[in-house]
């Protein structure tokens, strides 16, 4: 199988008008029982999430499939360890929201579909997920501090919300300021 590229919003000095299309198209639920197509995407998002080390979540519009399929680490959130185990990340399919904890804390952010961008994002510390599991059974999971921040991101792709849709601070390499200026000059 080959491998998919990660879609993004602009590349270099030039807006990805094909790629934003796509990210900011809502996905639509996966069919459970899962068919040939959901398993190949399953398999798809967890190789492109595995072999990049920087990537702590990945939800399947970024790689080009408009599922509600996401992916995201458990555990060893600033390892850049390529070899990670089965039981350092996660697969949830159609996954939702269920319960929303706490008073929401800002935190800084990045998106591989947004490269060399941060921007400070306010999200809850505690929420409540029901969703499929790999195997397509049911699954009702509380997710903490980091790791619900990740979720919330990662769900956040399955509504073509990204990063940029934020009010928060953005924070910019110097190097980079005129093309993010040109970019975000109509927001």
């Amino acid at each position: 199988m080959m491998s998919k590229k990660i879609l993004t919003l602009w590349d270099g000095e030039q807006i990805n008008e094909a790629d934003t299309r796509i990210l900011r198209t809502p996905s639509t639920e996966a069919l459970c029982p899962f068919d040939k197509g959901t398993n190949e995407t399953i398999r798809a998002l967890t190789k492109v999430f595995l072999e990049r080390e920087e990537a702590v979540g990945l939800a399947a519009p970024q790689i080009g499939i408009g599922k509600r399929i996401i992916v995201f680490r458990t555990r060893g959130f600033d390892d850049k360890d390529t070899n990670r185990k089965k039981e350092e990340f996660e697969i949830l399919i159609n996954p939702r929201i269920t319960q929303l904890r706490g008073e929401q804390a800002v935190g800084e952010e990045g998106c591989l579909s947004c490269p060399e961008l941060r921007v400070e994002i306010s999200r809850y510390p505690e929420i409540k997920v029901r969703a499929l599991d790999m195997e397509g059974r049911k699954v009702s999971k509380r997710y903490l501090d980091f790791a619900a921040r990740v979720v919330q991101h990662e769900m956040d792709h399955l509504e073509g919300k990204l990063i940029v849709d934020y009010d928060g601070s953005a924070f910019i390499p110097k190097k980079r300021q005129d093309f993010f200026e040109k970019i975000f000059q109509d927001k």
